[in-house]
């Protein structure tokens, strides 16, 4: 598999093996893979179109500098900014285009591309597509660095809502909360805040998929800190000046 070639070249699979990968000029031979592979493809969603592309970008970024948090300074850095457009060169067409880049994969499966950064709830959504269409096993694995998504609930309190409102808007929450919605979640790929409801059980999707590398547990301890919003534009900006044109 691409997974096994890269592994055995460069000893795993992080973001600075991929952006290697992505400059090779000898394409998919010269990184001990199949010729008919071609070059190396990179997958990520439109960062513009779907966060997940943006999330690539940011935890590409932290594994570059090997620090959890990065700053407008950091993505401005000439060094850093050629290295980015390195990797990102190697986005097609095809694998860049989309918003919906793991719905891709399970319909056009390696055309789309060979490896790269999409969020865990989409891939896990058309994982069952991606193994029943293609033949060639997708092998999962985590950045050193990673970019998580909290979703969370604000109650709007203010002149413009009323008491019974804002008690509606809390039972919602605590609606959203209890373990059967919770449990619903899972199903969809996404993480419970519900510390009762666990991912690591028979029907989750994160069980089904563990043997391609899902990984039940994520350790937050190298997560990546949530990038304020001048790095996030800056990052947008330079996807719009070097790769989107």
């Amino acid at each position: 598999t691409r997974a096994r070639a890269l592994e055995q070249k460069f000893g795993a699979v992080d973001w600075k093996t991929i952006h290697d990968a992505a400059i090779a000029a000898g394409g998919w031979p010269e990184l001990g893979g199949d010729a008919a592979w071609g070059f190396f493809k990179l997958v990520v969603p439109n960062p513009r179109k779907n966060v997940g592309g943006l999330a690539a970008m940011v935890a590409a970024a932290g594994e570059y500098y090997d620090k959890p948090n990065i700053s407008v300074a950091d993505v401005t850095n000439p060094d850093f900014q050629k290295w980015l457009k390195e990797l990102m060169g190697s986005v097609t067409a095809i694998s860049g285009a989309s918003a919906y880049t793991a719905e891709d994969f399970a319909l056009l499966g390696y055309s789309v591309g060979d490896g790269g950064q999409m969020l865990e709830s989409d891939l896990l959504a058309n994982m069952a597509g991606i193994a029943n269409r293609w033949q060639d096993p997708l092998a999962v694995r985590y950045p050193k660095y990673v970019t998580w998504f909290d979703f969370p609930f604000s109650v709007w309190i203010g002149p413009e809502t009323s008491a019974a409102e804002k008690n509606a808007a809390l039972d919602f929450q605590k609606y959203l909360l209890s373990q059967p919605v919770q449990d619903k979640a899972v199903n969809y790929g996404l993480r419970p805040v519900n510390a009762e409801v666990s991912v690591d059980r028979p029907d989750s999707p994160f069980t089904r998929w563990k043997d391609a590398g899902i990984t039940p547990v994520v350790q937050r301890t190298s997560a990546m800190r949530s990038p304020d919003r001048d790095v996030l534009q800056a990052l947008l900006r330079w996807f719009d000046l070097n790769v989107a044109q």
